[in-house]
Order: structure tokens, then C-alpha cells, then sequence
């Protein structure tokens, strides 16, 4: 009981933000956030989720800190559960043409512009978030900080890395299953072996990795970054 307890009070407080704006009679708030700047191939892809007030699901945080099983379910609760949702997406040209932080702006815009109603207000996670037209705020680790955010960080991750399986059939000599386009070892020797494929960023240096490798020990959880 002080289990569930402890895990309300940390929903509620996850709403804070989306809280104050309900209090100021901002009716429709979207959470925002991207998965995949970081790796060397596959696309960027962001998601955007607005919620009625307190809507209560447990678990939902940082997508970075939830184990793959519990953030497939999660989706699944979160797409059932959200008053709207959508996902937006840039691809590898696009991150080529116009940088990995555009790129990652591009697809956050799809995922507004993809949502039945215009939101009132969006929460971004992040330092910057380009937007006009949209009053928003950003937060720095929103993705920890604010649950539509947090719940923007799964729908994202789950989406890219359900892509990263698909490439993997059409590409199984890279291991895309594995690591999902991150730099590991792994992925840097396919590459030397097998040279580049149409999905990795040619923007992206793959030496600049390997040399990163060497000063500092391989992450065990690489394939869970965002």
C-alpha cells in the first residue's frame, strides 16, 4: 500500500507543470519530446501527448530509465489512455541536409502539426525549441520532470526502436536489433566491414565514434539512450 502510495504522489507530482497551466484555463497541453539524435543511423523521432487533467498511469517516467518490456507496455496504455497522440519523424536525408538538432525540430513540429487539435501550449523537453506560432516552455530533463513529456519520451523511443527491428531485417549484417543505430563497437566494426548502408547519416563520422571507444569504456546500456 505504501508502495502505491508513494508511486500516486509521484504521478502528481510529475503534473506539476500541466497542472499550472490547467489552473491558468490552458485547456489543451501537449508533451514533447524526440528519440534518436545520437545514433549513426535510422531516423529521428518525436512524439506528442496531451492528457485530461491527472490522468493516472504508473510507471510512466524517463523512457531512458524504464526497461524495453515496461516501456512496450506502457505505450500501449499511453495510446489508450491519452486524450491525443501523435508521431512526427525526420529522416536520414533530411538530418544530413539540415543537422541532427533541425532534423530533431522538424520531426517535433510533425508530431504537433499530426495531433486533431492545436494545442494551447506545448511542454518541450530540452534547452530550445524553436516555436512560433505555439506558446511553449521548455525543461531541461523534462523528460523526468513532466509526465506528458515523460509519456512523449516513450511513445518516441518505442516507435524509433520498433523502426530499428524493421531495418534490422532489411540490414542484419549491422545488428541494428542490438544496438539500434548507436555507436557501439559492434556497429563501428560492421561498418568498417561492410561500409555504410542507406539508413546511417553520412553527417554522421563513424572515426569520431571509434576514437570516443577508445578513451572511454563501452557503455552496457548503450542501446537504451535516447
Amino acid at each position: 500500500m505504501e508502495a502505491d502510495e508513494a508511486e500516486v504522489r509521484r504521478i502528481h507530482e510529475l503534473f506539476r507543470y500541466e497542472r499550472e497551466l490547467w489552473k491558468q484555463n490552458v485547456s489543451v497541453v501537449a508533451g514533447l519530446d524526440e528519440a534518436g539524435r545520437g545514433p549513426l543511423a535510422g531516423p529521428v523521432v518525436a512524439a506528442a501527448v496531451v492528457f485530461t487533467k491527472e490522468t493516472y498511469i504508473p510507471q510512466v517516467n524517463d523512457s531512458k530509465k524504464l526497461t524495453p518490456p515496461v516501456r512496450e507496455e506502457l505505450y500501449e496504455i499511453i495510446l489508450e489512455k491519452a486524450a491525443d497522440c501523435s508521431v512526427g519523424f525526420a529522416d536520414v536525408a533530411e538530418i544530413d541536409r539540415y543537422n541532427i538538432v533541425q532534423a530533431s525540430f522538424v520531426a517535433m513540429r510533425r508530431a504537433v502539426e499530426g495531433l486533431s487539435r492545436r494545442p494551447d501550449f506545448l511542454l518541450v523537453d530540452g534547452k530550445t525549441f524553436p516555436e512560433q506560432a505555439i506558446p511553449c516552455r521548455t525543461i531541461v530533463q523534462g523528460d523526468a520532470r513532466s509526465f506528458s513529456i515523460a509519456a512523449a519520451s516513450i511513445l518516441a523511443k518505442v516507435t524509433r526502436d520498433r523502426m530499428m527491428l524493421e531495418y534490422d531485417k532489411l540490414f542484419p549484417q549491422y545488428g541494428f536489433a542490438a544496438h539500434k543505430g548507436y555507436a557501439t563497437r559492434a556497429h563501428l566494426d560492421a561498418i568498417e566491414q561492410h561500409g555504410l548502408c542507406p539508413i546511417h547519416r553520412r553527417s554522421f563520422h563513424p572515426r569520431r565514434f571509434r576514437h570516443q571507444l577508445s578513451l572511454f569504456q563501452e557503455c552496457p546500456n548503450e542501446t537504451e539512450k535516447n
